[in-house]
């Protein structure tokens, strides 16, 4: 996207020469360049934490195609389980080495901690319904093996929810809490 206080910079400098640097700290030049430069701030922190905060899906779905079989079939819900089983033990070497490390009467690490919330969380999620592309669907099966981690090339595939009994119901795209 481009910056708008490039834009902003360029029009300053085109009006004004090289005096962009000799401006009245309260002209309009100088509050449009102020103006300009707080917006591009505020839309790349708006924008990483968009992406912090969909980095779990996006690292969720690339386990799952990263497991996808050779040949492309759909699985049935006892595979998708096991799947779904592999991705919430994924992190159980480090959080058994990091509570091994600690000494006795110390408190955890954050980052034992930060496992452990995640893990329960997720433990939750999976109890109520494990948001992941439809693993039944041929054709999400071939868009799934296909994606290259873009999150708006997500909206193309079909999604369900799992859950620890083996209940399987659509769901939508972007997951919205338990739906």
């Amino acid at each position: 996207m481009p910056s708008k206080l490039a834009k902003v910079q360029k029009h300053v400098t085109k009006k004004k020469g090289s005096k962009i640097n000799s401006l009245h700290e309260n002209s309009r030049d100088a509050k449009r360049l102020r103006n300009a430069g707080a917006r591009d701030d505020r839309v790349a922190r708006l924008t990483s934490v968009r992406e912090k905060a969909n980095r779990q899906w996006l690292e969720r779905i690339a386990f799952l195609q990263d497991r996808l079989p050779e040949t492309l079939h759909p699985l049935d819900v006892e595979q998708i389980q096991e799947l779904l089983r592999a991705y919430l033990d994924r992190d159980d070497d480090e959080l058994a080495q990091l509570k091994a490390e600690r000494r006795a009467g110390r408190p955890a690490s954050t980052r034992q901690t930060i496992l452990e919330q995640q893990r329960s969380v997720e433990g939750k999620e999976y109890e109520s319904g494990f948001w992941i592309p439809n693993l039944q669907d041929v054709e999400t099966l071939v868009k799934l093996d296909a994606w290259k981690w873009d999150w708006l090339s997500l909206g193309n595939l079909r999604f369900i929810r799992v859950d620890d009994k083996g209940v399987v119901k659509e769901s939508q795209f972007p997951p919205r809490g338990a739906s």
